[in-house]
């Protein structure tokens, strides 16, 4: 019987629910034994020279093993290499600074040490000299601020200029436009930044918190100088990176050279604090819409322009307005859509991918413009909405910014959440309540969405299957599972292929010697990209099965089946004589064992989608906003295990929503963040959230063989801007317009004061 399709419960769940998760810093491995501790000397200012370092009193502090400065380290290269290369050369990051600081927070010395005390003692003795420079700080103001790159002449990191029609709104009777703001926040993953090393029989030994092992296998090689034979890279239990783990930080370069310079093992973790401060950041983008149509609800025009705020570096957030232009038509079957995008660099912690990359701009901008053009005209936000659709189509749908989605049934994902909401009775509550008057506002709010999953440069991933001498199967995969349940979505593919019980099945991730290849986990590419690997590796060691099984069986290998129920092969017709797993894997002994590797690339991404419905209750006199209701249907293609799916739409949507009410990473007017930790920065918990209220959608894709499409953001795209238009719509009555998010409760409280 097939497993595939059916809610199997997570392999991974036991472990992390009794004894709980290894992770990097609870690493008992004997070769870290005696292991030192490294720590940073980081900017107190946001932008300024460096006049001088005064290391010396450091260097004597008890337990100090060494002080390095960016010369010290030995380096084959001093700077993080552009994650793009169109973006600028002269805005790569410097592993340490060494002539001037560009954000409050970055690394300038490292200092190792016997124990971390002795190491955060030592650091407070280091005295730095600046020359205080102006901060640049409001992305919208940084064209004219000081420049943070003297030699680049410019805080424009990239100019994303497609081209202006500015007669695209000239037939349009209604034209709307407005400037809405997509915020700054924290990736806030349960286990910070954390890394340990050693230098092993000539071999760095390296474990680090990561999406993606090989890819820092790959940056540890050409940093660190040495052949990357030398690198063995392992992935422990990761608890959650979001994006921001998709590659290494400067502080984790650091802790390997330092294991090669120092001749020990060295370990680092980082604060909260350090965490909140120094990983990247997510979103952080200005919107300029503008969206125009007729007033029986026809959009005929948008325009999306795009500020984004990079951060003090030139690193993949500078390039997200690319993804987010990518998907700027949303849903829409809109015939004139422009998308430009300018990124800045600011005197800010960097920015890079967080938990949707780029798209879920993309929705929150496209949504707000179809709620303002709703309200302008005076009619229900859903029927503009259903209005302007795309029909359904099961061959590639091109937008007019030249996207090509595969598959798609918009219409019919909205009327699965609206049914499952009872919209109609929602609307006739609200009137009531409004009636009646009170200071407990009613609203509702819909989003429609698609997002791209597997995108550019993540199309592509390795994986190999083995069957071991006693019958149990062993996958090997180049994904890099932090949450996502892969070691059971990945049991369960092979499973249904080999005929082998999935609690015989296990799955080997995040070891460079174990997995020489993989691109990692992101972008919700793992299940569509890394499973069809291991089904591909699965059918290819199938077909090496048979040919051994019918010199065993003595028969043509064309008349060779593979009864999966059985995990058995005979004869086609002849089930009563069969060769086993075990007796195959015997004879293929003395040829190098049963297995069989794999790459397998997807010819296009694929393009999930869903809608979102919100219920909000808005206390007119504090601004508090409670969620009522979330009902969601988000399709993601053929489901492989609907509990993993339904776990990783519980994680997105709570993310969401917690964007659009609490999270944002803010700066004062000189660059010092104030929100360093969790009594500022708010995370949103069970506390604040009802109880979901999931659809189910499957609409297969043909771009990979079991019809899947990731799912691992869509939660964070759909619930953001559904629960902006429900809080705007509680309190479109009494005059309000537009809040931006993060909708807090003194920022609601204001707007409703400013009316």
């Amino acid at each position: 019987m097939s497993v595939v399709g059916t809610r199997v419960v997570r392999k991974e769940d036991p472990k992390f629910l009794t004894t709980g998760g290894v992770y990097s810093a609870d690493l008992r491995d004997e070769r870290l034994a005696g292991a030192a501790h490294v720590t940073f000397v980081r900017s107190s200012v946001a932008h300024a020279k460096i006049v001088s370092i005064d290391t010396s009193a450091a260097k004597t502090a008890p337990g100090v093993i060494g002080v390095y400065q960016l010369a010290d380290l030995g380096l084959a290269v001093t700077h993080m290499p552009p994650p793009i290369p169109m973006l600028p050369g002269a805005m790569a990051r410097p592993i340490l600074a060494d002539t001037k600081v560009r954000f409050v927070g970055e690394p300038i010395v490292a200092i190792v040490a016997e124990t971390i005390g002795q190491a955060v003692d030592a650091a407070e003795m280091v005295i730095i000299d600046y020359d205080a420079l102006p901060a640049v700080v409001n992305v919208e103001k940084a064209a004219d601020g000081a420049h943070l790159f003297e030699e680049h002449g410019s805080n424009m990191a990239i100019d994303l200029n497609f081209g202006s029609d500015d007669t695209m709104f000239a037939d349009c009777e209604v034209v709307v436009s407005g400037r809405v703001v997509n915020n700054r926040v924290a990736a806030a993953s349960l286990e910070g930044r954390s890394a340990a090393a050693v230098w092993h029989q000539d071999r760095l030994i390296y474990w680090i918190s990561t999406q993606g092992a090989q890819a820092v296998h790959g940056a540890l090689a050409g940093l660190l100088g040495i052949d990357a034979s030398q690198i063995r890279v392992i992935a422990p239990d990761v608890g959650g990176g979001f994006g921001a783990k998709i590659g290494p930080s400067p502080e984790d370069v650091i802790v390997a050279a330092l294991a090669k310079s120092t001749g020990r093992a060295i370990r680092w973790t980082e604060t909260r604090s350090e965490n909140m401060m120094n990983m990247v950041h997510g979103r952080g983008q200005v919107h300029q819409i503008k969206i125009g149509g007729s007033k029986d609800g026809t959009v005929k025009a948008y325009s999306l322009d795009v500020i984004q705020d990079a951060g003090a570096y030139a690193l993949l957030g500078a390039f997200l307005p690319f993804m987010t232009r990518m998907m700027a038509a949303g849903v829409y079957a809109i015939p004139k859509v422009q998308c430009n995008a300018k990124s800045f660099v600011t005197n800010t912690t960097p920015v890079a991918a967080y938990r949707g990359a780029g798209r879920p701009e993309a929705t929150a901008a496209i949504e707000r413009a179809m709620d303002m053009f709703a309200a302008e005209i005076g009619m229900d936000p859903v029927d503009v909405r259903r209005k302007n659709l795309i029909g359904a189509f099961d061959t590639p749908h091109t937008t007019p910014v030249g996207t090509a989605y595969d598959t798609g049934a918009y219409e019919k994902s909205l009327d699965l959440a609206l049914v499952a909401a009872d919209y109609p009775a929602l609307r006739a509550e609200q009137a009531r309540r409004r009636a009646a008057g009170g200071t407990k506002a009613m609203g509702i709010g819909v989003s429609v969405y698609v997002e791209v999953t597997a995108g550019p440069m993540a199309g592509e991933e390795w994986g190999k299957v083995v069957v071991n001498p006693d019958g149990s199967a062993t996958v090997y995969t180049g994904t890099s599972p932090h949450g996502q349940g892969h070691a059971t979505s990945w049991s369960m593919l092979a499973a249904d292929k080999l005929g082998i019980s999935m609690d015989r099945i296990d799955v080997i991730h995040g070891d460079t010697d174990l997995v020489p290849k993989g691109v990692g986990t992101f972008g919700s590419r793992s299940l569509q990209v890394g499973g069809s690997a291991i089904l591909k590796a699965a059918d290819t060691l199938i077909q090496r099965a048979r040919t051994i099984a019918a010199e065993l069986l003595e028969a043509n290998v064309d008349d060779v089946v593979l009864d999966v129920e059985r995990g058995a092969f005979h004869v086609n017709g002849s089930p009563t004589v069969a060769k086993s797993w075990v007796e195959v894997s015997a004879a293929a002994a003395d040829t190098g064992g049963l297995e069989a590797a794999e790459d397998f690339q997807a010819s296009s991404p694929t393009f999930p989608f869903g809608a979102h419905v919100v219920v909000t209750e808005v206390d007119t006199e504090t601004g508090h906003v409670r969620i009522e209701r979330v009902i969601t249907c988000d399709d993601s293609g053929i489901l492989v295990n609907p509990n993993v799916v339904e776990g990783q739409r519980h994680g997105g949507i709570a993310q969401g929503i917690g964007q659009a009410l609490l999270e944002e990473i803010r700066y004062d007017e000189e660059g010092n963040p104030v929100t360093s930790n969790f009594a500022d920065y708010g995370i949103i918990s069970m506390a604040e959230l009802p109880s979901f209220e999931l659809t189910t959608l499957e609409t297969p894709t043909p771009i990979n063989p079991m019809g899947a499409k990731g799912i691992g953001e869509s939660g964070a795209i759909g619930s953001t801007p559904a629960v902006q238009s429900s809080v705007i719509d509680a309190l479109a009555h009494l005059g309000v317009r537009h809040i931006d998010i993060p909708m807090t409760a003194e920022k609601v409280w204001r707007s409703l004061a400013a009316v």
